[in-house]
């Protein structure tokens, strides 16, 4: 049924994590399928953001995702056979490319409780239903 399966996580909330690994081990473990996570680095949207951060900011930020995503597999026994991934650059945009580079055919992904103006799902979860080639699983989280 699949084959590979894109797991996007923000390593900033563990409660998460938790949840939507609980999901995506069960769907890969029945699928017989690769897990895939994905963390995302956001890069500053404008210049003037990024010119008050100090120098190699992004760098360090990059080698510290790095670092929680290896704690995350290797500290998660339904995650010890999955491969990680850290990206750098808007987060919908980053899980649509990391889906299609890998050759994923289903993405496991958390929204989170909604606020009125997001209505049913977060915006990056709900970018990415709308416009990923694959099929998205979406986890409702917190």
């Amino acid at each position: 049924m699949y084959n590979r399966i894109l797991v996007p996580v923000d390593l900033t909330e563990m409660s998460t994590c938790e949840t939507v690994l609980e999901d995506a081990a069960y769907l890969a473990a029945a699928a017989n399928a690769e897990l895939h996570f994905l963390t995302v680095v956001p890069t500053f949207s404008m210049s003037i953001v990024g010119s008050f951060f100090p120098e190699e900011y992004e760098k360090k930020a990059l080698a510290a995702a790095k670092k929680s995503m290896s704690d995350f597999i290797t500290g998660h026994p339904k995650a010890r056979k999955a491969k990680g991934h850290v990206a750098h650059g808007t987060i919908y945009d980053e899980i649509m490319k990391a889906a299609n580079r890998l050759d994923c055919d289903l993405i496991v992904m958390a929204s989170h409780r909604p606020e009125l103006k997001d209505y049913l799902l977060g915006p990056n979860a709900a970018r990415v239903v709308r416009h990923a080639a694959q099929s998205v699983f979406v986890v409702r989280a917190g």
